[in-house]
């Protein structure tokens, strides 16, 4: 088997399944209760929970587990305090994962293009942003292309306009939101560098366990919790504690953080070989941003049934996918596509390859033969 997923989900290290066993037997204890051994378990989670805000330059204090980055995203988007709603009062961008986008349609926001290449235009942020804008939103990497976003620009935009707003007396705080669920082990995702108010992490996509995220929230941000109960994480996600979870999901990033340098620079080197053999077989790579993740080919043929390719593919132990899992899971064009200007028939006839760990340079030779044979047969009966 080869597999070429990595971007819709990345296997467990062995070392973190190894860290989170005793979670789930001798160390089971629910990390509420008084007694001695449960005390324990809470005093490991805290400790969890510390390593994770050291790994992002942030406090404790300043991180909230969830199940997952959807709900992350649902809390940072429905919980932060929007008096004003309506357009104007949330904007994000049209290139979103589908948890950005619903969020945003169901608060009502302002949903900016994007340039060919998945990136925003900055004078359109600051023409976009008026006096009730209360909360921008815009992922660090994308999930489909790979592009990455100039966060450290709009965190300054952010800082301007909030500078403006104090000078007139304007007690309307502005939050920046980044979704950054692609980006560790990639990217820099130190908060005090990248300037964000609130962050997204999702450790399925870090080599740890599934289920888990955090969202990072600057001290000062007001957020509202859309999940009551016993009053856990600060009151703002109530709900037992994912103990092994959140163990796990400590030592993933700690591991990905410290690959990151020489990973990011293996996976380039195999990135650009395939590129280069995909272009000069007649396709077209739909994102060479000069900022983009390493990992990440997204590229199209024209009129190919991609779906088909996936499933031909999938039978010669290779995985590899049409665009975010997401939207695969509902037959759905991928939206990301047409947002940078993909013809339907180029955006039908994309595939996206996301490597890995686990990806060799000998899997690599092995595949490009492979995905020339599949893609040829199924342009005959097309």
């Amino acid at each position: 088997m080869i597999y070429l997923d990595y971007a819709a989900a990345t296997p467990v290290s062995k070392k973190v399944v190894q860290a989170m066993l005793p979670y789930f037997g001798e160390n089971f204890y629910n990390p509420s209760a008084a007694y001695g051994p449960a005390r324990q378990v809470r005093a490991d989670y805290q400790e969890a929970k510390h390593r994770l805000a050291q790994l992002i330059g942030a406090r404790p204090a300043e991180i909230v587990i969830t199940p997952g980055a959807t709900e992350s995203i649902n809390l940072a988007l429905f919980g932060v305090k929007t008096p004003v709603r309506g357009d104007s009062a949330v904007i994000t961008t049209s290139v979103e994962h589908p948890a950005v986008l619903e969020c945003a349609r169901a608060i009502g926001a302002t949903i900016l293009p994007v340039d060919e290449q998945g990136r925003l235009n900055l004078d359109d942020l600051r023409k976009n942003i008026t006096d009730d804008t209360q909360l921008i939103s815009v992922g660090y990497a994308n999930n489909e292309l790979g592009t990455v976003q100039n966060l450290k620009e709009i965190a300054e935009i952010c800082r301007l306009e909030r500078f403006r707003r104090a000078e007139r007396s304007l007690g309307v705080p502005l939050v920046l939101h980044t979704d950054a669920s692609q980006a560790a082990g990639y990217l820099d995702v130190n908060v005090a560098r990248l300037g964000v108010d609130m962050m997204t992490l999702n450790s399925g996509k870090c080599y740890g366990p599934k289920g888990v995220g955090l969202l990072y929230v600057r001290s000062g941000t007001v957020l509202e919790p859309i999940i009551r109960g016993g009053g856990q994480e600060m009151g703002l996600r109530s709900g037992t504690e994912n103990v092994a979870g959140v163990i796990g999901f400590a030592l993933a990033l700690e591991i990905a953080e410290k690959k990151r340098k020489s990973e990011v620079k293996r996976l380039e080197i195999l990135r650009d070989n395939l590129e280069k053999y995909i272009t000069t077989n007649g396709a077209i790579i739909n994102s060479r941003a000069k900022h983009r993740l390493p990992n990440i080919i997204n590229f199209s043929v024209d009129g190919l049934d991609a779906e088909r390719v996936v499933f031909g593919l999938d039978q010669r132990g290779i995985q590899v996918a049409t665009g975010s899992a997401c939207a695969a899971n509902k037959g759905a064009r991928s939206h990301v596509l047409t947002a940078v200007g993909l013809t339907p028939s180029q955006a039908d006839g994309s595939l996206r390859i996301s490597l890995g760990r686990g990806t060799t340079t000998a899997q690599i030779e092995k595949f490009k033969p492979i995905l020339k044979e599949v893609i040829e047969n199924e342009q005959k009966f097309s």
